[in-house]
């Protein structure tokens, strides 16, 4: 694993170079449990150094003419299809992905840095008139200047290059700190990349690091003003707080707990697909995956019958297998997590439709259902392979079990009556929703984020435009204003 190891560094200031920390961060297969790196953590002084260099090349990044930015990105999209197949064995080695999945995060990422490239050339300023003779407004609109990125584990490559990308292109320095259990993907197989297509030094930093070492420097340095934070919501309120204390803004992409409503008119075959994809998508990791499957009861048992048939046909296993559909969890204190929580909600009453077995991170699909009313496994995130099938009796009833939850990310109904579709999903309390297809959508142009605890402010298109730039007013007065004294 030559390759990993070449990329276990810090990358500060356009240097690749060991952290000064005491410690290592061990890059670990999740399938086989091989070491693949270790990387000496960053420390407070080198996030110190990180956002300087960051601050430094960005004022003349921020002039460079946006058709010139726009190249860099022009030729980080080619290196990423030239280098696919390194980059998919990545995504396999380190994240336990599969190769489904790594198709459909190479295809994300893909389309991410296509729209860095227009979004390089869309700020627009505007003139507004004003009540007073004379006078002329000019808004401009400007690059924030530095921006923190923290990104999570599950989607790593495309979640990073969401924020990282477009805030380059927009004329912004960042700095990156990828999950720990991503350091590669997430973090430093960027810096190569970007590194390799031209962008200046400096303008991209990636800290490899933790909180036990850096606290909350990382959030609370001086220089950065957009911290865009991807993860849990219990960390996710911690990085809002630390950066509103300190005046700066936050875009955070938090955790979900998605119904898909599968109403008596839907065409339940295709119901079924789009169920089990939206569940069992990267072993469930992903936050706008199908926790519950929300069933009229009508249909029910006609459901119920051919969804847990196809979930009976995924194959777990080896994510290099490229017949494997269902892969490791990140980490064996993730598949223990989630085992244990299926055993209580078992012991309080629940059903079982299917279920396998747990042998170290690889768990097999577990179908649940008359899970006990008000129970907590029913309110939270869940990530893993696990779907609970809750039936419900009309529409009130539907929406009024999807709603029953602190998390408002994505969602999907499915009817036989678009409109009747559009109707039920208008109820729905979250950020997304799709009729008749699967709760996992991400485009580079629609905005992208979720209500209640699944977090704040959205990214994508002119979203992002907004996210990681600021307005400048500018009068001008072209006569004589008159001042009372």
């Amino acid at each position: 694993m030559s390759y990993f190891s070449e990329l276990a560094l810090q990358y500060i200031d356009g240097q690749w170079r060991p952290g000064s920390g005491s410690w290592d961060i061990v890059d670990i297969n999740p399938f086989n449990g091989e070491k693949l790196a270790s990387i000496t953590v960053a420390t407070v002084a080198e996030v110190d150094e990180a956002y300087r260099a960051a601050a430094r090349a960005q004022r003349e990044w921020a002039q460079t003419n946006p058709y010139q930015r726009r190249l860099v990105f022009e030729r980080a999209l080619r290196l990423v299809e030239e280098r696919e197949q390194q980059i998919t064995e990545t995504i396999i080695a380190e994240l336990g992905g599969t190769y489904l999945k790594a198709g459909f995060e190479l295809a994300l990422t893909k389309d991410m840095l296509r729209e860095a490239m227009q979004l390089a050339i869309r700020p627009e300023g505007r003139i507004l008139p004003s009540p007073v003779d004379g006078k002329e407004n000019r808004l401009y609109r400007l690059p924030v200047g530095v921006v923190g990125v923290i990104s999570p584990f599950n989607f790593p490559l495309f979640l990073s290059i969401k924020g990282v990308a477009p805030a380059l292109a927009l004329g912004n320095g960042v700095v990156l700190k990828p999950h720990q259990d991503a350091p590669i993907t997430g973090g430093t197989l960027i810096a190569k990349i970007l590194e390799d297509a031209g962008l200046p030094a400096g303008l991209l930093n990636v800290l490899v690091t933790d909180i036990a070492e850096i606290g909350d420097a990382f959030v609370e340095h001086p220089v950065p003003k957009v911290i865009a934070f991807t993860g849990s919501d219990k960390v996710g309120r911690h990085v809002a707080t630390v950066a509103a204390s300190h005046f700066k803004r936050s875009v955070l992409e938090l955790g979900g707990n998605s119904a898909l409503i599968v109403l008596d008119d839907a065409d339940l075959d295709y119901a079924v697909d789009a169920a089990v994809f939206s569940r069992f998508a990267h072993q469930g990791q992903v936050c706008m995956a199908a926790n519950r499957v929300l069933v009229d009861r009508s249909v029910l048992a006609a459901f119920t019958e051919k969804f847990v048939a196809k979930i009976r046909t995924l194959k777990v296993g080896d994510p290099a297998d490229p017949a494997t559909q269902i892969g490791p969890l990140i980490n064996s204190t993730q598949a223990e997590s989630i085992t244990a929580q299926v055993d209580q909600v078992v012991a309080d009453g629940a059903t079982v439709l299917l279920r396998g077995s747990t042998v170290g991170t690889l768990m097999d699909p577990v179908v649940l259902t008359d899970v006990p009313a008000g129970h907590p496994l029913l309110h939270r995130e869940l990530f893993g392979p696990v779907v609970m099938v809750v039936p419900f009796d009309g529409e009130d009833e539907a929406v009024a079990i999807a709603n029953d939850t602190p998390f408002g990310l994505s969602g999907a109904v499915h009817s036989g009556s678009v409109e009747r579709g559009v109707r039920v999903a208008q109820r729905i309390e979250s950020g997304m929703i799709h009729v008749n297809d699967g709760t996992i959508a991400d485009e580079p142009i629609v905005p992208f984020g979720g209500e209640k605890n699944s977090g704040v402010g959205r990214l994508n298109g002119e979203a992002t435009v907004e996210a990681f730039t600021t307005v400048k007013w500018i009068s001008i007065q072209h006569g004589r204003s008159r001042f009372p004294f």
